[in-house]
């Protein structure tokens, strides 16, 4: 057999999950749970950002570097690392919007100049993921880079969400549940716009991601900040709680989702660009039938 044909005969196990409406709520979920527990971590606490960014980042590395290396999909293990993203990216944005130590007062550049220097870096990793030649859309990412590509985009979009949330929420004057609202209604809007219209949905897509993370960010707030300040006044540590608690059980789910109907495997990735082959990103096999 040619080895173009061996090829055309092999598959490789999807690492990333499929777009539904449960993988929107986790996402939601994961990202709240990342600003509650940066929050309880940074401020209630007082470990301070950086110490508490480190952390976050040992973590964040721990479970990268195990979703990487594993041959098909786990959802515990894939929804640790958008909660390690999250995390990180709270860090990161109060860094460099409030400075060192653990004040929640805008010590360092502001929220505003927080998000539009983390615009400018989101929009330089999506030119050079496009450069690269893989592809953007996430069902289909069966290369190990456009794994990676993955991984450093949601890591940008939550720190992005962290700084455009506390901006929308403080200096704009709509506090923490109108910036709920808003960013709600945003969301609405690109719902409609994927059923009603035939705008991309990979550009859709991506649109809706970066949101839920400004989303999340002022859920987050909405649920832990005293109600004097707009909150609901559960705490960083019973709003992490409970929300820990719910991204557990979501998960454990997905997982049964998974088990009833296993994931298609994906065609061997070529680069889109060259035409060549690229290094797969899961376990490879031979059939394109279901898998357990």
């Amino acid at each position: 057999m040619s080895s173009h044909a061996q090829q055309s005969t092999r598959y490789v196990m999807r690492k990333l999950p499929q777009v539904t409406l449960l993988f929107w709520v986790l996402k939601i979920v994961a990202v709240t749970l990342g600003e509650t527990a940066g929050d309880l971590l940074g401020i209630t606490l007082q470990v301070g950002y950086v110490a508490t960014a480190i952390i976050f980042l040992v973590f964040f590395g721990a479970v990268l570097t195990l979703q990487l290396r594993a041959g098909r999909l786990h959802p515990a293990l894939f929804w640790a690392v958008v909660l390690g993203t999250s995390m990180v990216g709270t860090e990161v944005s109060d860094f460099l919007n409030r400075g060192f130590g653990h004040s929640s007062e805008p010590n360092g550049i502001g929220y505003a100049w927080g998000a539009v220097l983390l615009s400018g870096l989101l929009a330089l990793v999506f030119l050079a993921w496009w450069r690269t030649g893989q592809t953007y859309d996430v069902e289909n990412i069966a290369s190990r880079k456009g794994e990676f590509l993955y991984w450093i985009a949601i890591l940008v979009s939550n720190t992005l969400g962290t700084s455009s949330g506390d901006w929308l929420s403080d200096d704009t004057g709509l506090g923490f549940t109108g910036a709920f609202l808003v960013i709600s209604a945003i969301m609405l809007v690109i719902v409609a716009a994927h059923y009603l219209t035939s705008v991309n949905g990979t550009l859709l897509f991506w649109l809706a991601f970066i949101l839920t993370r400004p989303l999340g960010a002022a859920g987050g707030d909405a649920l832990t900040k005293p109600t004097d300040e707009g909150g609901l006044g559960w705490g960083t540590l019973w709003g992490s709680v409970a929300l820990l608690t719910l991204l557990i059980g979501l998960t454990i789910l997905q997982i049964v989702q998974l088990r009833r109907r296993p994931l298609e495997p994906l065609p061997l990735p070529i680069n889109r660009l060259t035409g060549e082959p690229q290094h797969p990103n899961g376990a490879l096999t031979g059939s394109a039938g279901p898998h357990p």
